[in-house]
């Protein structure tokens, strides 16, 4: 059981061009539609949703489809805007989520070795206590994703299922 007024959700990358990707072990689609089941819980229960996009540095256009998807931009209460791997270095990601409180951070998003550890790692490194829901994270390929899941981010926090997720 989660505190609410002690944890938020963050979606990594949950981008038009990135859900659009060839995913594994589960596709875009299926990561976007968990991760917005999550959303509409965390916001139903007063938790703070925050969206994270990447933009590429030192061009003066983003490639189509570097929006988030339209569902998840709805949903989100605040979008953070990163420009590396990780959503902490560089961003007021960390500043967002002290300001509400918040301890424990459920990650969900694309791709789970990369985007999704590399904030994990940080998330740790801040302290937060951290919480992945599996079918809300999708990598590159399948190898990719279950190592990051059975090997990584089980050293980082609890490896879980959506439904497992209970806020009170």
């Amino acid at each position: 059981m989660l505190d609410r007024s002690r944890c938020a959700l963050v979606l990594i990358d949950l981008m038009e061009r990135i859900a659009a990707l060839p995913l594994e072990p589960r596709s875009g689609d299926a990561v976007v539609a968990a991760s917005a089941e999550l959303a509409r819980r965390f916001r139903a229960a007063g938790a703070p949703v925050i969206a994270v996009r990447v933009e590429r540095p030192g061009v003066a256009e983003q490639p189509p489809g570097s929006g988030l998807v339209a569902e998840i931009a709805e949903l989100a209460d605040a979008v953070v805007v990163k420009r590396t791997i990780g959503a902490f270095y560089g961003t007021e990601l960390d500043g967002l989520l002290r300001a509400r409180g918040v301890e424990t951070v459920v990650l969900t998003g694309i791709a789970t070795n990369l985007g999704v550890e590399s904030t994990a790692r940080a998330a740790a490194d801040h302290g937060y206590e951290l919480v992945f829901p599996e079918d809300a994270l999708a990598g590159l390929t399948a190898a990719e994703h279950e190592a990051a899941v059975a090997l990584d981010l089980p050293r980082f926090g609890s490896v879980v299922t959506s439904a497992e997720i209970e806020l009170g």
